[in-house]
């Protein structure tokens, strides 16, 4: 008797402890954000202060702009978007997958030529398309995709803007994102690439050997924005993006902070 009755009370609890259990889980707060892959350093921290400060769990999904706005509008789950250009934000806004009054023009960024590290090539003179042809030899020179993803889209601005494109336009070898394109330089598969500042100041593998001019290419813009599903604590990450806190980490990595703290 004993023994049934210990064995009912155990299946009663079996019964019972998945709906007591399921509102924590129906309570517990999370975001999923899509964005840049330069931002990626500066964004897992931000996003671990956020939960410390919130407890709510950010979840970062990190590609070029141009493949994360086409998820959006292939209807991939997230509550925010951060782009590395204006141009994939417009796209995004023009698709509808994002809220247009939630916008804003949040970070900037610059141009750099990188090397390995233990490369010889020490400077490059950036307005001069033989000195730059010349230093990628029988080389390649690796950026994002320049038909698509930003950075490649930058430099390919700039390098037609200083009359350069022709001569190196054959020489490049195109990554998925700016972090695949630092990585062949990091890994001595290319022999001079063209990311974000950000990006050659995390990297302990390459080094900066030429900066490109301001005027060069297109002011390099991170507009942020929710998107047309965003959770009701979008808002507060929003916020939390525009804080002091934020600031901090963003000046940190080397990005611009174009707003001012909302706190």
């Amino acid at each position: 008797m004993i023994l049934r009755r210990r064995l009912l009370g155990l299946a009663i609890a079996a019964i019972l402890c998945p709906a007591l259990a399921s509102p924590t889980l129906a309570q517990e707060k999370t975001l999923t954000v899509f964005a840049a892959a330069s931002m990626k350093n500066a964004l897992d921290d931000i996003n671990a202060a956020f939960l410390k400060a919130t407890g709510t769990k950010v979840t970062a999904s990190y590609a070029a702009s141009s493949a994360l706005a086409r998820q959006l509008e292939q209807g991939a789950p997230a509550d925010i978007f951060a782009s590395a250009d204006l141009e994939w934000m417009d796209y995004s806004a023009q698709k509808k997958t994002i809220k247009d009054d939630t916008r804003v023009n949040l970070l900037g960024n610059k141009l750099v030529l990188i090397a390995p590290k233990d490369s010889k090539i020490t400077e490059v003179k950036i307005g001069s398309g033989r000195e730059l042809a010349n230093a990628i030899g029988d080389g390649r020179i690796a950026t994002g995709e320049v038909n698509s993803v930003p950075v490649g889209k930058y430099a390919k601005s700039a390098l037609e803007k200083l009359g350069t494109w022709s001569l190196v336009q054959n020489k490049f070898a195109m990554a998925d994102n700016v972090r695949a394109a630092m990585a062949l330089v990091s890994r001595g598969e290319a022999v001079l690439g063209i990311v974000y500042e950000t990006d050659a100041k995390v990297d302990p593998n390459v080094k900066i050997v030429g900066a490109f001019p301001a005027d060069s290419h297109p002011v390099i813009t991170y507009p942020v924005a929710a998107t047309v599903n965003a959770r009701a604590e979008a808002t507060a990450y929003l916020a939390f993006l525009r804080s002091n806190t934020a600031k901090t980490v963003f000046e940190q990595y080397g990005f611009t902070f174009l707003v001012r703290p909302t706190s």
